[in-house]
């Protein structure tokens, strides 16, 4: 095995409502894999962590923000080079706390949905952040 054994992590996709549907919180990565692409919040699973409590732990690490969990949305092997990534993608309200870029996030900043999409280079981060909107970016759902 070229990589060594894959390593588990959660992302998220934070939503809040926005002027004309859910907004997305994205994050420029600042290191690899994907350095200076945008992306979802989201790191590593520590020892003895629930996967859902690493995604909400990495929101705020990385954006500043609190979020509560809405949902699992799917379970994606991200293969970068010589890396196995299992990411456990959740979809997450936004619930307070002002956004700024921390840990090993270069910019973080809510976008409306389709700017989001479009920002993203990776097509399984499109796919799962319009998975999110499909089942939780109606507005009755991003409000506390």
């Amino acid at each position: 095995m070229a990589g060594g054994i894959p390593q588990p992590c959660a992302g998220v996709v934070c939503l809040r409502p926005g002027a004309e549907g859910p907004d997305v919180l994205l994050i420029r990565r600042g290191k690899p894999p994907r350095e200076g692409e945008w992306s979802l919040p989201g790191g590593r699973i520590e020892w003895g962590e629930r996967a859902a409590d690493a995604a909400l732990r990495e929101l705020q690490e990385e954006t500043g923000a609190r979020g509560e969990v809405l949902g699992l949305l799917d379970v994606v092997d991200g293969l970068f080079g010589v890396r196995h990534y299992v990411l456990v993608d959740y979809a997450v309200r936004w619930i307070s706390g002002d956004i700024q870029a921390g840990d090993d996030a270069t910019e973080a900043a809510f976008w409306p949905a389709d700017q989001a999409i479009e920002l993203v280079q990776w097509s399984e981060t499109r796919r799962i952040i319009a998975l999110a909107i499909e089942r939780f970016g109606d507005g009755a759902k991003l409000t506390p």
